[in-house]
């Protein structure tokens, strides 16, 4: 398809990245700590690391892999923890021992996290001490060979370090027994690199990065294989976005979507790393009223999140009266942005949330509206450079603009395939390079691209596609309806009908008056037959409604 989208590029974007500039992840990491040395990285309950410190800590991590425990270049090397210090320190020192980072969800339940184990074959794991007793479950039928543990203070200083653990573990009582025999302590792992020498280890674009699982919704999870070139040209894509806001001062940026989210990890942890960002790590963004208590003590200027953790902030007391002179860039991904939400909040702060598209498959980024958008456009933006985009019907044939067909993408980013899965790695990749993304979408006359749905979710009423997010972004307008979700029922008559499970924001609110709220705007055959109501939705962990959990209830 040819590339209508360019003439939309906000001024100094480049319609081609340059793949070259960088070796690797590790050749960026080392040049911005060299770069930014004494500037703020990462901070976390109000402790600071700074590039410098980051350079020391990730090196000393780094030669311990390497040295003692005589890791090899490609060895997977698992990290369970959190949004605390010990995440980037971790990541950065596998990274530059040339190994591959396997992240891992602290919230898993022994079997996932004994598959994932297993299906990534890691050697070693990096484990926040409250999750600790998941792994005592399972380890024995797992390959890791070694086991470092950490607790959440670990990286503040002295006396901050044990008063926080002490309440962590005494006082809350957040951390459950557990039994690891030959478990090293990190700070140890630290003080043992740290008297080693890092040795110089040659990585190029080719060689593994990460190991990012993903479906685990769907079904059993798999590994996508994402390159050192991969992760380098979402980077050179996202800083050439960055740059039409770029100011002389470095972002502050909120991160609360877990970092070993794909999301989060590369357009926080990395990309704001690339380019001298500052990281506020956000632990527990489900505690909403600390969360916007950690905001109040921050002059921010930019925040990455999702649709349902911005509505969650803007039902938060508090959160409306918070400074946000500062704030200037607001992201949004992971899942669709409703009108609702994204209205509310540039009146709430002052400031739009840009929308852009992406995979665990493609490093994330996809799409991108200009960060230079005013308001909420209904987009998910345009093609990042140097990548393609085709619509696609279910016979593989291009599509015309403005048909709705299968998103298809091609690009640098792409994934390598799927982990030790060439069948599946088989029906996701077409014979011309093309990445099936699943999502159903458009391209319109100005290059913009808007999606649909999701394939497997889209309802059919009487031979009519129904798409969920339509609905659901009709029925978020009500000022009653706090979250929502439509999915697809049995019906005798229509094949299927749409439901919509809700949650309430006004207690009074009827299902009669919500259905004729959704017969004002939207065709008959997608105004919703059934409505429940519920006290919350299922949700992954970085907050996205599980549609799947609610057909199966």
């Amino acid at each position: 398809m040819e590339k209508i989208w360019l003439r939309e590029y906000p001024p100094g974007v480049p319609a081609e990245i340059d793949l070259n500039e960088f070796g690797s992840l590790k050749d960026i990491l080392e040049k911005s700590c060299a770069r930014f040395a004494d500037l703020p990285a990462y901070s976390n309950m109000g402790v600071t690391l700074s590039y410098r410190d980051i350079d020391r800590l990730s090196s000393a991590f780094a030669a311990y892999l390497q040295q003692v425990l005589g890791l090899d270049r490609g060895d997977r090397v698992a990290i369970m923890l959190p949004n605390v210090l010990q995440y980037p320190v971790a990541l950065f020192g596998v990274l530059r021992a040339g190994l591959v980072v396997v992240n891992v969800n602290p919230l898993y339940t022994p079997r996932e996290l004994e598959h994932q184990l297993k299906d990534s074959g890691a050697s070693a794991i990096l484990i926040l001490e409250n999750f600790a007793h998941t792994l005592q479950e399972v380890l024995e039928r797992t390959p890791l060979r070694t086991v470092i543990t950490t607790q959440l203070g670990d990286l503040f200083p002295f006396p901050k370090r044990p008063l926080v653990n002490f309440v962590v573990k005494r006082v809350r009582k957040m951390v459950p027994a557990w039994r690891l025999p030959g478990a090293v302590p990190l700070r140890q792992v630290l003080h043992e690199g740290a008297r080693r020498t890092l040795q110089d280890v040659p990585v190029d674009h080719d060689d593994l990065a990460f190991l990012q699982y993903t479906g685990g919704t769907t079904g059993v999870s798999k590994g996508a294989m994402l390159t050192h070139g991969n992760l380098v040209a979402n980077l050179q894509q996202a800083s050439a976005w960055l740059s039409t806001v770029s100011s002389q001062s470095a972002e502050t940026i909120i991160t609360a979507l877990p970092l070993y989210h794909i999301f989060s990890l590369t357009a926080n942890c990395l990309t704001f790393m690339k380019v001298c960002g500052h990281n506020i790590l956000i632990t527990n963004p489900r505690d909403m009223p600390g969360f916007v208590k950690e905001l109040s003590r921050v002059r921010f200027t930019a925040i990455s999140g999702v649709n349902t953790l911005f509505n969650g902030l803007l039902n938060t007391p508090g959160f409306a009266q918070l400074d946000f002179s500062a704030l200037r860039l607001c992201l949004s991904g992971g899942m669709a942005l409703q009108r609702a939400v994204a209205e509310r909040w540039q009146q709430v702060t002052g400031v739009p949330l840009i929308e852009g598209y992406g995979l665990t498959e493609t490093s994330p980024a996809v799409t991108f509206n200009p960060l230079t958008l005013r308001e909420y456009n209904g987009s998910i933006g345009l093609p990042m450079p140097s990548t393609e985009l085709s619509i696609r019907d279910d016979d593989g044939r291009e599509l015309a603009l403005g048909e709705a067909g299968e998103i298809c993408v091609r690009g640098p980013q792409v994934m390598r395939g799927y982990w030790n899965r060439p069948g599946e790695t088989a029906q996701v990749m077409t014979a011309d390079a093309y990445l099936r993304t699943g999502d159903i979408g458009y391209i319109d006359a100005r290059g913009y691209v808007r999606i649909v749905d999701r394939k497997k979710d889209m309802i059919l009423v009487s031979g009519f596609n129904v798409y969920p997010n339509e609905v659901e972004d009709v029925a978020a307008l009500h000022a009653g309806v706090l979250e929502v979700a439509a999915i697809g029922v049995p019906d005798e008559k229509s094949g299927e009908a749409v439901k919509l499970v809700v949650v309430k924001k006004d207690p009074a609110l009827t299902a009669e008056a919500l259905i004729e709220h959704c017969r004002q705007h939207l065709a008959g055959y997608k105004v919703p037959r059934l409505i429940e109501f519920r006290a919350e939705l299922p949700k992954t962990n970085v907050g996205k409604i599980l549609r799947r959990l609610l057909r199966e209830t």
